[in-house]
């Protein structure tokens, strides 16, 4: 079984679990699926699926002790949480236990796809030992490129970017995500910690590309209301130049 192409669900509503079969083997996924818990573990222990869907609300044991199971177990397998609409502070709780990624319900068949491409991604990213982050000077801007998940393995990597940006003479700093990346807990106490030390420089900065789901997280954590978050990074320098020169 090809674990980049297997896909475990572990919800304790069926209906959902066979929306979810009915979407994944559309997608050409090996799907596996758990009542509970306890069975999701152990299919976690068997069969290493690449990616591991699981609710958070469940009887017994309930997504979160789920979790921290299978970060243990299989700290490499993408685990993205299934919530309901208005819980991000479940979500914020979760990827401070090494989630990457959440999905609201009722499930669409778009976030699913979006969800879906992005572990994926980082699956892959993961397997040929991409650069995670890399920095440029552009136009007096400092653009920092965040490749897969941010997390707190990456704090050397991002704290040397932000000192050779202020090296540099940098007026400001742009975190660029990609398409597929994500963050984690530990990954945006380190963005706010990079900003504090940002505007304590007398820096600029701006957040280019995050994707919607994170957007959401970032302005109820509160990074949104310090570093904007806008589309691409042309729009962030564009809006630290402007600043700059305000």
């Amino acid at each position: 079984m090809n674990a980049m192409k297997t896909v475990l669900v572990i919800d304790d509503e069926t209906a959902t679990l066979t929306m979810f079969r009915l979407f994944l083997n559309a997608y050409g996924y090996s799907v596996l699926t758990a009542e509970n818990g306890e069975t999701g573990l152990q299919m976690v222990r068997e069969h290493r699926p690449g990616i591991v869907f699981t609710d958070l609300k469940m009887p017994g044991m309930d997504g979160f002790d789920v979790l921290k199971q299978i970060k243990k177990t299989a700290p490499e397998t993408e685990v993205i949480v299934i919530t309901g609409h208005g819980d991000m502070d479940h979500v914020v709780r979760a990827l401070n236990l090494d989630a990457t990624d959440f999905i609201n319900k009722p499930i669409g068949r778009n976030a699913l796809d979006a969800a879906l491409k992005r572990a994926e991604a980082r699956l892959e990213n993961d397997q040929i030992d991409n650069v995670p982050i890399q920095i440029e000077i552009s136009s007096g801007v400092g653009i920092i490129y965040i490749c897969g998940t941010l997390s707190g393995q990456h704090k050397d990597l991002l704290m040397a970017s932000l000192h050779r940006a202020l090296d540099s003479g940098a007026k400001g700093i742009v975190i660029s995500f990609d398409n597929h990346s994500a963050v984690n807990g530990a990954g945006i106490a380190l963005l706010t910690r990079l900003f504090t030390e940002a505007k304590t420089a007398g820096m600029r900065f701006c957040i280019a590309g995050l994707s919607e789901n994170f957007k959401a997280i970032f302005d109820m954590v509160g990074i949104s209301r310090v570093a904007p978050c806008v589309d691409t990074v042309e729009a962030a320098v564009s809006a630290i130049n402007k600043r700059a020169t305000a």
